[in-house]
């Protein structure tokens, strides 16, 4: 792609909006070769923009979801135990008895299982999403930030692994804790924040086209209005698209107050929340931005 707006505009081709910001901090990852640092609250849409990328270069999602006491044996390579151990009986019963032969057929490619970093330099193109790394802790940091500067990996048995091209790769956050800057400095960094009400509405009526327009106005207006509430756990556009993809199923074209409140479970995770939603008057939002002209 040769410039921030083509790479807008395939990214709209598979229903991924996105700003000026984004669209030039995306050219600049493909164009330089930088991992995409996406940090914002959750549901804002950074994991879609991996799958987004992939889908417009054409290439494999390659996704590693990080994890608390993930190492790097989960995330790069690891060797097929039960198959090597096959291996051996199979040539004990043959009569093979040549030891260093054995070991070096033990320690082939074969038997190597690729874990999503391995994959992902062995693939080309790739798109690889590095997801909720600030659930990691700092070890496997250390670790990543050294193989995104070389992208290639050390085997002892096999020698160095190295990418033909570096994969495309995009690291979230959702800043549980924060990240190192040295990790951050590796990469180009991009926040993601709630989109404002015609954005957000134009994402709703771009993912869901069957809703109908008034519905997608009337959800949008209602989660807008939530996340000034102060909740616990305020909705992103992802429970946007599925409050408006349930009320469609429920198979309404407009939604009042007592059917918003029937159905928060499908924007809201905590009592808390939804308890504080159900003190609003949600009447009066709908009345305001979504409800009859």
């Amino acid at each position: 792609m040769d410039d921030p707006e083509q790479v807008r505009a395939r990214l709209e081709e598979t229903g991924y909006l996105v700003d000026d910001g984004l669209a030039i901090t995306c050219f600049l990852a493909l164009r330089l070769h930088r991992p995409l640092f996406c940090e914002g609250d959750a549901g804002v849409g950074k994991t879609a923009l991996a799958a987004a990328l992939a889908e417009a270069l054409g290439a494999p999602l390659i996704r590693l979801q990080c994890h608390e006491g993930i190492d790097a044996s989960q995330a790069l390579y690891d060797w097929d135990f039960p198959r090597q151990l096959l291996h051996l009986r199979a040539a004990e019963a043959a009569g093979i008895r040549d030891a260093d032969r054995l070991e070096s057929e033990l320690y082939d490619r074969r038997f190597l299982i690729a874990r999503p970093l391995l994959r992902a330099l062995q693939t080309h193109p790739a798109v690889l999403l590095v997801d909720e790394i600030d659930r990691a802790d700092d070890e496997f940091e250390a670790f990543l930030l050294e193989l995104l500067s070389e992208y290639s990996v050390s085997i002892p048995e096999l020698g160095t692994l190295r990418a033909e091209e570096p994969p495309v790769v995009v690291l979230t956050s959702n800043r549980t804790r924060e990240v190192h800057d040295a990790l951050k400095r590796r990469c180009l960094y991009h926040w993601f924040d709630h989109p404002s009400f015609g954005r957000e509405l134009a994402i709703v009526r771009r993912r869901l086209p069957e809703v109908s327009a008034r519905l997608a106005e009337q959800v949008t207006a209602l989660v807008q209005t939530l996340r000034g509430a102060d909740l616990l756990k305020p909705p992103g556009v992802a429970e946007t698209i599925d409050w408006a993809e349930a009320l469609h199923a429920l198979g309404a074209s407009e939604v009042d107050a007592d059917l918003a409140v029937a159905t928060l479970g499908s924007a809201l995770k905590y009592r808390e929340d939804a308890d504080r939603a159900r003190g609003l008057d949600l009447t009066a939002v709908l009345a305001s931005r979504g409800g009859r002209r």
